[in-house]
């Protein structure tokens, strides 16, 4: 089979799934489809079937070294632009990657103002909450909170572009919804980008964003196409996904990006340095994040891969997914922010990897030492960017 016939198979795909049938037709990207993306079933009503990244760190794990190269190439296709630059990462699954593209493009503009916020699903701080709706997901409602300090806050009140950064494009309307209310904040906005792994809106619809949105709207991905789902008849288990609380106190931190940050985070070298030393030559390790906490876990597995160990990098998450596909494995622990949620994390198994380290923002509880209990796993408690704990777990 010729290049080109290859690519004609990989540009159809049909994939039958427990929750029903999945089609797509890929427009850009085929070549990429196998190392970028697999695919899961949900079990979720509103939508049975996932899109599974294999470059997002999230449920499948990854070399960090190829998830930045993931984060340059979505950071170069920003168009150029005048002004501060808004990135704003959508949770819980692409808070890494949105952070990640936010420091390549720091990195390639050297001395250009830009701003990194993302969205949560928890509360921190008195300040501004301001609402959206994500209707397709497990947990659909999000919060954006509007930076405390005064310096950050002027940035996205000035901000003319906005780059919204997401693992998965499919309706927009996400999209649409938190730049509405970006828009209501700051009317100044001129511009947005979408910068997602995966775009699955359609040629047409992807054509259609500027006059849709009301303003220019460009779209930088990886895979692009359209699909189409048909469900079975699958009836997906009911379970709480969200019990927000504006009153309560989730351990959700305010340092790493909920109320903005202007710089890329340090790079936790001396961390990475001592366990490399406690590690033999070529060591497996997987490096976890843990819910909302990602790009920390990245970070660290990024200079832990710098001192030759073999490193994975992925998290735990609050979606729930079938051991189907690209989920082989699943293991479920409670909920280290004491929401009451179910968590999991995919495609890890106990004794897998050689050092399993667990980095949270979180205080440290039960449900972490459960997770570490079942993994053979250390704990890290990251209280800043600067300030790392080792947390006994015996």
């Amino acid at each position: 089979m010729n290049a080109k016939s290859d690519l004609d198979v990989l540009a159809r795909r049909s994939v039958a799934l427990p929750t029903g049938t999945l089609e797509l037709t890929l427009s850009e990207g085929a070549d990429e489809l196998e190392s970028l993306l697999g695919f899961a079933a949900r079990a979720n009503a509103k939508r049975g079937f996932l899109f599974l990244s294999k470059v997002l760190g999230k449920h499948w794990p990854v070399k960090p070294s190829a998830m930045i190269d993931i984060h340059d190439r979505l950071a170069a296709t920003v168009p150029s632009t005048d002004g501060p630059v808004v990135f704003i990462a959508m949770a819980e699954t692409a808070i890494g990657l949105g952070q990640g593209v936010f420091e390549a493009w720091l990195r390639a503009h050297p001395g250009r103002e830009a701003l990194f916020i993302h969205t949560t699903r928890y509360r921190v701080g008195t300040g501004a909450l301001i609402e959206f709706e994500e209707a397709h997901s497990h947990a659909p409602r999000q919060f954006l909170h509007m930076p405390e300090d005064h310096a950050l806050r002027a940035l996205l009140l000035a901000a003319r572009t906005l780059v919204l950064v997401d693992d998965e494009a499919s309706t927009g309307n996400t999209f649409l919804n938190l730049t509405q209310a970006c828009r209501r904040l700051n009317p100044g906005i001129e511009r947005v980008h979408l910068a997602t792994i995966t775009n699955f809106m359609g040629v047409e619809a992807t054509a259609g964003l500027s006059a849709r949105f009301g303003l220019p709207v460009t779209m930088g991905a990886l895979i692009s196409g359209e699909y189409r789902f048909t469900p079975n008849d699958y009836v997906a288990p009911s379970s709480a996904a969200q019990r927000f609380d504006p009153d309560a106190d989730r351990g959700a931190s305010t340092r790493f990006g909920r109320l903005g940050v202007c710089a890329a985070l340090s790079a936790p070298a001396s961390l990475a340095t001592r366990l490399a030393q406690e590690f033999a030559p070529g060591a497996r390790v997987a490096v976890l994040g843990t819910g909302e906490f990602m790009h920390g876990a990245t970070l660290l597995g990024a200079e832990l891969e710098r001192h030759g160990a073999e490193v994975r990098v992925q998290s735990t998450t609050r979606s729930p997914i079938l051991n189907w596909g690209a989920v082989s494995h699943t293991l479920h622990f409670p909920d280290n922010y004491g929401e009451g949620i179910a968590n999991f994390i995919y495609n890890i198994a106990p004794g897998q990897y050689d050092h399993v380290l667990v980095c949270h923002e979180t205080a440290p509880n039960a449900a972490l030492r459960e997770l570490t209990r079942q993994l053979g796993a250390r704990l890290l408690h990251f209280q800043s960017e600067d300030q790392i704990e080792e947390v006994p777990v015996r």
